[in-house]
C-alpha cells in the first residue's frame, strides 16, 4: 500500500513494515530476513508480537526500539540498541517522527488486561497518521482517536476483536482506509478479513502478505 510517499507492507499476523526514508517495523513475527530497522515498535510481550529472534535479525547499531515494560527482560541481551519503555498515553519524537501510544486491552476476555498497560501506536509520517491497534477489543478510548489515514485493526477474534467488533471500531474511528490484521496465521482466516470488509462503512483494503 502506498500512502503518499510512504510504503506500508503487511508481514503477516500483526506485523507491518513502514518505509519512508526511515524503516519502521511493528510487531515483526516469523518473517524472513528483511532490511535493517531504524525503529521497531512492540505493542506487548506475547511471543507473536515481541519476537526476540525477529528483532535480533532486524536491528543494527542505532536501531531505536519502543516496547512495553514486559518486553524489557526479553530485550536486555540485545547489544547496541536503545529501548524506550512505553505505556498508554505518551508521545515521543523519534528520528523526526511523531509516535503516540494508545491503550490496547480486552473488555470481555483476559488475554490482554488493561492493568498490563499494553499499547497500540499512532505514527505520524510525512503528514499522514497510521494507527496500529495492537491486540485489543473495541474499547471506549477508540472514540477519541481522530484523523487517521490508515487503521490497522485485528479481526481474528478469540484474543482480540472479531470481524464484527473490528468493523464497529473502524466505523467509529472512520479512517480513510481500514486494513484487517491478526488473522490467517495463529488465529482467524481470510473469511474474517472479508467479513470485516463487508461490515465496514469506510474504505477497506485487504493487503497481501509480503513474504
Amino acid at each position: 500500500m502506498l500512502l503518499g510517499k510512504t510504503k506500508i507492507e503487511w508481514l503477516g499476523h500483526a506485523g507491518f513494515k513502514i518505509k519512508n526514508g526511515k524503516i519502521i517495523y511493528i510487531d515483526p513475527y516469523n518473517i524472513p530476513p528483511e532490511e535493517k530497522a531504524d525503529i521497531i515498535l512492540i505493542t506487548h510481550g506475547h511471543y507473536d508480537h515481541c519476537s526476540v529472534d525477529d528483532i535480533k535479525n532486524l536491528i543494527k547499531e542505532d536501531t531505536f526500539v519502543l516496547a512495553t515494560t514486559d518486553c524489557s527482560s526479553k530485550l536486555s541481551n540485545l547489544q547496541g540498541i536503545k529501548v524506550q519503555p512505553v505505556k498508554p498515553g505518551k508521545k515521543f519524537e523519534v528520528m523526526g517522527l511523531k509516535i503516540e501510544t494508545v491503550p490496547a486491552y480486552n473488555i470481555n476476555k483476559n488475554f490482554h488486561e488493561k492493568i498490563n498497560e499494553w499499547v497500540g501506536y499512532i505514527i505520524e509520517i510525512d503528514g499522514k497518521r497510521i494507527y496500529h491497534a495492537g491486540d485489543t477489543d473495541f474499547i471506549p478510548e477508540m472514540k477519541e482517536i481522530k484523523n487517521i489515514d490508515v487503521a490497522l485493526l485485528p479481526v481474528g477474534g478469540t484474543y482480540t476483536m472479531d470481524a464484527k467488533e473490528a468493523a464497529n471500531a473502524a466505523n467509529t474511528i472512520w479512517p480513510k482506509v481500514a486494513v484487517p490484521m491478526h488473522y490467517a496465521s495463529i488465529i482467524g482466516s481470510e473469511q474474517d478479513a472479508k467479513k470485516f470488509k463487508e461490515l465496514c462503512d469506510c474504505e477497506v483494503e485487504i493487503m497481501e502478505q509480503n513474504q
